[in-house]
C-alpha cells in the first residue's frame, strides 16, 4: 500500500459542514480532527443529513465518484413524518420529479422499503417528537447524488423527511460508529468496498 495515501471514514454529525471551513455558528469537519491538507470530501452530505462521510487525497477515488456515468449505490436511514404509505414507497421506487438548482429533474429508479427504527447514536438536537403524529423509517439506495435529493424525494410524495443518515458507500459502511467519529482506513479498504474495479 502506498503510503503517500490517507483515507478516513467519518461519521458526520447532524448541523455540520461537509467543508474544512465554519461558517457562521455553524462547525466544519476541521473540528474533528486535524487531516492532512491535500485530503477532501469525496462527494458531500448536506448539513441537516448525517452519517457516512469520505475524505481522501487519491484523486483517483474522486475522479471515480465524479464519473457522470458510473453508478454508485449509496444508502440512507430515512426517518419522515407520518405512517408512509405503499403508494408513496412505489412513487419513491419508480422515480419523482424534484428541484436541482431551480431546475426539474426526474430521479433514477431506488430501492425503497419500510424497516424497523435502525440503531444509530443519539441526533443532537433530537428530532421532535409529536405524540399524535406517527413518525416512519424508511431505507433508500440511490445510484445518484443531487444536492438534497433525499430531503426533495421524501417531501415530493408528502413525507417530510425529520432525520437523515447516509449508511452506507457501497459496501463500506458507518457500522457501530458515533456521531463525531472518525476512522483511518487503508486502501483496500476503500478501493474493495467502494470502487472494486479501480487498480
Amino acid at each position: 500500500m502506498s503510503s503517500q495515501y490517507t483515507y478516513y471514514r467519518i461519521y458526520k454529525p447532524y448541523g455540520m459542514l461537509s467543508q474544512f471551513t465554519p461558517e457562521g455558528n455553524k462547525p466544519a469537519l476541521g473540528s474533528l480532527l486535524k487531516f492532512p491538507l491535500d485530503c477532501y470530501p469525496v462527494g458531500s452530505l448536506e448539513t441537516e443529513a448525517e452519517g457516512l462521510l469520505i475524505l481522501t487525497n487519491d484523486r483517483k477515488v474522486s475522479q471515480k465518484f465524479l464519473d457522470s456515468k458510473a453508478e454508485h449505490k449509496q444508502t440512507y436511514f430515512v426517518q419522515v413524518d407520518g405512517a408512509i404509505t405503499e403508494e408513496a414507497i412505489e412513487k419513491l421506487s419508480i422515480g419523482v420529479e424534484v428541484k436541482i438548482e431551480g431546475k426539474s429533474f426526474n430521479t433514477q429508479p431506488a430501492n425503497v422499503k419500510i424497516i424497523e427504527e435502525p440503531k444509530l447514536p443519539s441526533r443532537n438536537p433530537p428530532v421532535r417528537f409529536r405524540k399524535t403524529v406517527p413518525t416512519t423509517w424508511i431505507r433508500i439506495t440511490l445510484i445518484e447524488s443531487k444536492n438534497k435529493q433525499v430531503r426533495q424525494m421524501a417531501s415530493a410524495v408528502g413525507f417530510p423527511a425529520l432525520r437523515i443518515v447516509r449508511f452506507a458507500f457501497e459496501k463500506l459502511d458507518i457500522g457501530e460508529m458515533n456521531s463525531g467519529d472518525v476512522m483511518e482506513l487503508s486502501r483496500n479498504d476503500v478501493y474493495n468496498k467502494m470502487f472494486y474495479e479501480i487498480k
